[in-house]
């Protein structure tokens, strides 16, 4: 039967656990019964104590990752209490190299050094007791010395690179989640703009057809010709929009939402009831699509919100284009107030404007109404020197 995701992540996270525990206690034990038989005739036998205090450091390395500073301490402990019955020397200072290592790699120094430092001058105090007839010449502690402190510089080279490491997978997993916000963002506005627009147009619509289907059924028909063609283009949008959150990139056919498509949007408001003038100064030029795009919304966002709010009786759309950029700007001559009690139109052309580096304005008219003010750079000004 193959192995399941469930019991190969269990045993991924086992193996390092077990294994490495299992292996020093292997070479503690051959290593020191061979250097028993190597030569160190004044050294005890290696007894049964010998063998519980060789496998109680590697036994102890199973819980190092949950409390490293603690079996750090009680592994130096059992290699101080082995040297000090005498038994042989060997590869018996791996368990407490390992603890070492897991401790400076949690981050435990002060408890790494100070354990380190106690039980290495214990164990060389200890090898001069228990030899009195063998002097420990000084190149050799320092040597012992020497290679502690580059193993200790190695465990935090070790660290030192998991913690860019991991600093550098937050900094990536940061950046997705605020990419992934700004998306699910711009995917709103793009919802909220295209539903409002249409479905206004449509109500608008729907009850001039309903009061005109008795008395008028030709312009009672023109407002249901006018709702089919807003529903249609509802659809359209939405799907390119859903296509794009399921993350199909099939091209649309259709043009793309932008000031190309002006003219459409200001018929569909004069159909409504809604009189639009244009205005453009300056050489209409060819946009960004970001700009592009933004413009087209925050036009089409503030005349929904003028057939819905102000009670005006026609509105102006201003496009200036200068070097520096595309300035819009739509005026109406209602009442002067926009979105009742809060709403996402204004936030939502707010935050098309700065997410271009623009400015954005809205308030009443300086001579009544309600006036959308939004300037989009088409670059990035320079920071000055």
């Amino acid at each position: 039967m193959p192995p399941t995701p469930a019991s190969r992540a269990w045993w991924g996270g086992v193996r390092p656990t077990v294994l490495v525990p299992l292996l020093v206690a292997v070479l503690t034990l051959a290593g020191t019964q061979w250097a028993a038989r190597a030569g160190q005739p004044a050294a005890r036998p290696v007894d049964g104590i010998a063998v519980v205090l060789l496998l109680a450091g590697p036994a102890l390395l199973v819980v190092r990752r949950a409390r490293p500073g603690l079996v750090l301490g009680l592994v130096a402990a059992v290699l101080v209490g082995y040297l000090a019955l005498g038994y042989p020397v060997g590869p018996v200072f791996v368990a407490s190299l390992v603890a070492l290592a897991e401790a400076v790699s949690a981050g435990r120094r002060v408890v790494a050094y100070s354990v380190t430092a106690v039980a290495f001058t214990a164990a060389v105090t200890i090898y001069a007791l228990t030899h009195p007839g063998v002097q420990v010449p000084l190149p050799a502690i320092g040597g012992w010395t020497a290679s502690l402190v580059a193993f200790v510089a190695g465990c935090e080279l070790r660290r030192s690179r998991r913690e860019r490491l991991e600093q550098a997978q937050e900094a990536r997993n940061e950046a997705e989640r605020r990419r992934a916000g700004e998306e699910r963002l711009a995917m709103a506005r793009e919802l909220h703009d295209a539903l409002g627009h249409h479905l206004s147009l449509i109500n608008v619509q729907a009850g001039v057809a309903l009061y005109l289907m008795d008395d008028d059924p030709e312009q009672a028909r023109r407002a249901l010709a006018t709702i089919k063609a807003s529903s249609r283009e509802l659809l359209r949008e939405m799907r390119a929009t859903l296509g794009v959150l399921r993350g199909v990139d099939e091209p649309s056919r259709e043009p793309v939402a932008g000031l190309a498509r002006l003219d459409a949007l200001v018929a569909e408001n004069r159909q409504a009831g809604l009189p639009v003038t244009v205005r453009t100064t300056g050489t209409p030029r060819d946009l960004p699509a970001g700009v592009d795009l933004a413009a087209y919304r925050i036009v089409q966002e503030a005349l929904t919100n003028t057939r819905r709010h102000a009670g005006a009786d026609a509105a102006t759309v201003q496009l200036d284009y200068a070097d520096g950029g595309l300035t819009v700007e739509v005026t109406d001559d209602g009442a002067g107030t926009s979105e009742p009690g809060g709403g996402n139109g204004l936030p939502g052309m707010r935050e098309r404007t700065a997410a271009l580096g623009g400015a954005f304005s809205a308030g009443p008219g300086p001579t009544g109404g309600f006036r959308v003010r939004a300037h989009l750079p088409t670059a990035r000004e320079e920071a000055a020197p």
